[in-house]
């Protein structure tokens, strides 16, 4: 059911993951601004969330350098607020994007049936260059219309795996602890991944 809806996973819920939840917003409005669209309008077209396989962030805000690179890439951090990943977040996610690969375990072993809709980011950005676009259900910027488009992606992109695993170079590295440097790359390669995901769903 519409929104299409994205899960994203880290360990703490303050770095990575919040930044990949606002910066995967962030590309949707920028597809529809580019149509002469509303970009209010996103959230009823998709829904970027995130969690952390650990709680000891439960609650707080975004790390400072991580809040720093979405707002200075156009984001926006109001209202966030790190939560522990359970259960009924996975089962209620049309794509899971985790941070790692042990992230990527955790999640399937939490709830097995997600594994075909599971991906380390970099993973999912790397096999999304092998889906054939035209292939998917016609684009629209309508509810209705990016939920198949984004379902059919997933199968699409799980496919494209044939049953192989992440490679190393998926992960993003952890930037907590580290210069802004650090978090412009690891922002950066998220980047790599959301920008294409929202321009396939609204070309």
């Amino acid at each position: 059911m519409p929104p299409f809806t994205v899960l994203h996973v880290c360990m703490g819920n303050i770095c990575r993951s919040p930044m990949a939840e606002r910066l995967l917003a962030l590309a949707v409005r920028e597809r529809l601004a580019r149509r002469g669209l509303a970009p209010a309008a996103a959230d009823e077209l998709l829904h970027s969330h995130s969690a952390g396989t650990g709680g000891w962030h439960a609650g707080e805000e975004m790390n400072p350098p991580a809040a720093r690179q979405v707002v200075a890439r156009g984001g926006d951090v109001a209202g966030f607020a790190a939560r522990k990943l359970r259960s009924d977040l996975v089962d209620a996610a049309d794509l899971v994007l985790t941070a790692t690969a042990d992230q990527q375990e955790y999640v399937v072993a939490l709830r097995p049936d997600a594994a075909p809709r599971t991906f380390v980011l970099g993973e999912f950005g790397r096999l999304l260059g092998a889906v054939d676009a035209a292939a998917l259900p016609p684009a629209a910027a309508a509810p209705d219309a990016v939920y198949a488009r984004g379902v059919a992606l997933v199968a699409a992109v799980h496919g494209a795996r044939q049953g192989a695993s992440a490679l190393h170079t998926d992960d993003l590295d952890d930037p907590w602890g580290r210069g802004d440097q650090c978090f412009g790359r690891v922002a950066d390669e998220i980047e790599e991944t959301v920008h294409p995901l929202a321009a396939v769903l609204l070309p």
